[in-house]
């Protein structure tokens, strides 16, 4: 068999030449998230039980009127908008009808759709109105659904696009490539929803998103993040150092007026170096901010915890997967342990579990389920072991022949809270939801609500670090903390009367209170006499969670700069690299 190294030059292919636009910057571009409503049961692939809200969905799914209910804009889109010089607009979570009327309104040389895998039948029904309203646009489809090999064909779109969509779009536009990034100015999270409230924040309550890199360095087998970037140690660092993060995060800081930042990076402590000088930066600057991060269990034993702290960490995303799983960021290190020890420094843990390994089985199950509850994480994520198209995971079971045909399976419910795509060695088919909903069930009633968990965590920081002698770190901590003495006390009061069937919770909701109560003194008793009103809401959302209330995020209409045709759309707001502000 020949090697490349043994090719003649007649016999390779050249690289396929990147499509460029006749339009170049002056293309009009129109982006769009999938249609909505999302959580309901209907002939495009919406599913009830596929809502568009990450933490309802895959983490407090079960938690009824106490789960965490908000939405999370569309960054991937939002990111090209701010980085391509052609006028852009942005249409996210639109209805139909209103995708039908933006086709009817605007004509567009480009229209763009981001989705997931589970999403396909809405996309392919979205290019097809399209071709209808505008048959000379050509269709471009980016996000986790570009991980399908023949997507091309199945939803007749003009181009598919993986990894990192700046680079492509500036390529087809003929941009610079290399030029700078700006990051969107948005907030992580909207519409903020629990115990029958909808929250109002104030400026400063909700962390800023920031997208350091895209890929991950780790690379899980079924990883479909990693998988669009180009597999397991490929990722794309957009901001390359300490100081150009620093640089974005202050104009977010000034712009959204947060001190806090959700940090979509899979890996951000992965990163060591851009994160300690990001470290020196912060002290040297006096900011008080806090980061939500994802990281593996590997990479934070790395960080002495004194460096977490003082870095800001306040909140882990962190892959448990499972019992006795064979995965090398979990190799040698008690996730026990290291759930307590941040818990105790008052950074709140998200462990994350996979149901369906491949020695998981009915009679090691419940063991399993038991192990993942017992960390006492502030929240739990479970997912099932799903292979996505594109993964190392889906490429293994196909060689295996193992993964189900087409037409045994509906991909809107390949969402990894329902059903396999392939056939467990021991688990039986259909069986795989029940043990999902006993993963979240148990975790629940063993550990109670996780905003109250949060709670807990919070004040074991607050009481650790809320008088340190560093007032930058003290300062973080009571901001963390700044509800502890009104909100919580009348939640808490609540929650034990509605789990009196369940002394186990009831004792450990007393307990954080009881702590709280002598934290916070006579606020907090007097905060919790608004009990009976945070009561009557809890109940409430439970009679409407009972009738099938579902909850959807609003619409979002925005345009850049560079379309000025209709200035009454709102302006996407950008953070902008040093290099660039400088000559501003």
């Amino acid at each position: 068999m020949q090697t490349s190294s043994t090719l003649s030059p007649q016999s390779i292919a050249p690289p396929p030449l990147h499509p460029r636009h006749p339009r170049g910057s002056h293309t009009r571009i129109l982006l769009t998230s999938v249609f909505g409503p999302y959580a309901q049961d209907d002939e495009y692939g919406s599913r009830k039980l596929n809502p568009m809200e990450l933490y309802h969905n895959q983490v407090t799914r079960t938690q009824g009127p106490f789960s965490l209910r908000m939405f999370h804009r569309s960054w991937g889109i939002m990111m090209i908008q701010a980085n391509i010089l052609a006028p852009c607009t942005v249409l996210d979570f639109p209805v139909r009808e209103r995708f039908i009327q933006e086709l009817k309104d605007h004509e567009y040389d480009v229209i763009g759709i981001t989705a997931i895998t589970p999403n396909i039948l809405k996309v392919k029904h979205m290019c097809a109105l399209i071709r209808e309203h505008q048959p000379q646009a050509r269709i471009i489809i980016g996000g986790h659904i570009a991980n399908i090999p023949d997507l091309i064909e199945r939803v007749e779109a003009d181009h598919v696009v993986r990894g990192d969509g700046v680079r492509w779009f500036r390529q087809y536009l003929g941009e610079d490539v290399g030029r700078p990034l700006n990051h969107p100015a948005v907030l992580s999270g909207l519409g903020a929803r629990s115990a029958g409230f909808t929250l109002k924040p104030k400026p400063g309550d909700t962390a800023a998103t920031l997208i350091p890199s895209v890929g991950c360095p780790i690379g899980c087998n079924f990883c479909s993040t990693s998988a669009m970037f180009g597999g397991k140690g490929r990722f794309i660092n957009f901001y390359q150092d300490g100081d150009e993060l620093f640089r974005i995060m202050e104009q977010l800081e000034q712009r959204l007026q947060v001190n806090s930042f959700f940090v979509m990076d899979e890996n951000f402590l992965f990163h060591r170096k851009r994160a300690l000088r990001l470290l020196e930066l912060i002290e040297a600057h006096g900011k008080a901010w806090s980061l939500y991060v994802f990281a593996s269990a590997n990479i934070l034993r790395s960080y002495s915890i004194e460096q977490l702290v003082r870095l800001g960490i306040s909140w882990v995303w962190m892959g448990i997967e499972g019992k006795d799983s064979q995965y090398k960021k979990l190799s040698g290190i008690d996730t026990f342990e290291l759930v307590r020890e941040l818990q105790s420094h008052g950074i709140r843990v998200l462990g994350s579990t996979i149901i369906g390994l491949e020695n998981h089985s009915p009679k090691n199950l419940p063991d399993a389920i038991e192990h993942a509850a017992k960390h006492d994480t502030d929240f739990h994520q479970f997912m099932l072991y799903t292979p996505i198209p594109g993964t190392a995971l889906h490429r293994e079971l196909t060689d295996k022949g193992v993964m189900k045909d087409e037409n045994e399976i509906d991909p809107a419910d390949i969402h990894g809270q329902l059903t396999f795509n392939y056939n467990h060695a021991n688990i039986p088919a259909g069986t795989e939801g029940d043990w999902l909903l006993r993963a979240f069930n148990r975790e629940y009633e063993r550990n109670g609500p996780s905003i109250i968990r949060i709670a807990r965590t919070t004040l074991a920081g607050w009481k650790r670090y809320g008088h340190h002698p560093d007032t930058r770190i003290a300062q973080r901590f009571r901001q963390d903390g700044s509800n502890l003495a009104t909100t919580m006390p009348p939640v808490i009061r609540a929650a034990i009367k509605h789990f009196r069937q369940q002394p186990e919770i009831q004792q450990k909701l007393r307990a954080i209170l009881r702590d709280i109560h002598k934290c916070f003194g006579w606020r907090s008793r007097l905060a919790a006499l608004a009990s009976p009103i945070v009561g009557k809401k809890i109940r409430d959302e439970a009679k409407r969670l009972a009738t099938g209330w579902t909850y959807e995020p609003p619409t979002f209409y925005e345009r850049n700069e560079y379309r000025m045709d209709t200035p009454s759309i709102p302006l996407c707001e950008y953070a902008e690299p040093a290099c660039i502000a400088a000559h501003a």
